[in-house]
């Protein structure tokens, strides 16, 4: 949750506040994209994502939830039925505000606020880390192979920890001894 902002509030009052902020999402909703002054996008911000959080769930309560904000329902339509299929997988971030440079008039800090409907692409595990594993495992299992005895209380060690079976014990305490000797080596650095 959000900490309340300091300062005046938009608009003069709460009540014009909290009208302005649903107008400004209603129209991010509507368009895609908006711009406006940079303290306002910060301010929607928020809002706009709680809706779409709202959008995502889709029942019924939480249609009559969003349209107790924004009261529209061609924008509440629009909201259940074409962006929150497009951000089913993504998990927050739903906005992306960019800024944009000095309004003409006032000098006001202006920016764009848009709704980031890119499919998300869900990161590949980091290549250092998955290399690094692959040959201290396979460093590991020499050492088991050469004698028996070692391997059982490794594979009890392995049990102990919640591994499923002696090679993803052997695999983790692999990384967990990576992890440690990183640090080593950054500070020799």
């Amino acid at each position: 949750m959000p900490k309340p902002t300091k300062g005046p509030r938009l608009g003069g009052g709460p009540a014009h506040e909290r009208l302005l902020l649903a107008n400004l999402a209603a129209a991010l909703f509507t368009h895609g994209s908006i711009t406006t002054t940079v303290t306002k996008a910060k301010r929607v911000r928020p809002l706009a994502e709680r809706l779409i959080t709202f959008a995502k769930r889709g029942d019924l309560h939480a249609r009559r939830r969003v349209l107790s904000v924004i009261g529209d329902k061609t924008v509440v339509h629009t909201l259940f039925t074409e962006i929150a299929p497009q951000v089913a997988e993504r998990e927050g971030g739903y906005t992306r505000i960019t800024k944009i440079g000095n309004r003409k008039g006032d000098n006001a800090p202006m920016a764009v606020i848009e709704l980031v409907l890119e499919p998300v692409n869900p990161k590949p595990k980091s290549a250092k880390k998955s290399a690094a594993a692959a040959p201290a495992a396979a460093s590991a299992e020499e050492p088991a192979a050469e004698a028996e005895a070692p391997e059982t209380p490794a594979a009890d060690e392995a049990a102990d920890a919640g591994a499923e079976s002696p090679e993803e014990g052997a695999a983790a305490e692999a990384a967990a001894e990576d992890a440690a000797e990183a640090p080593a080596d950054a500070k020799s650095e």
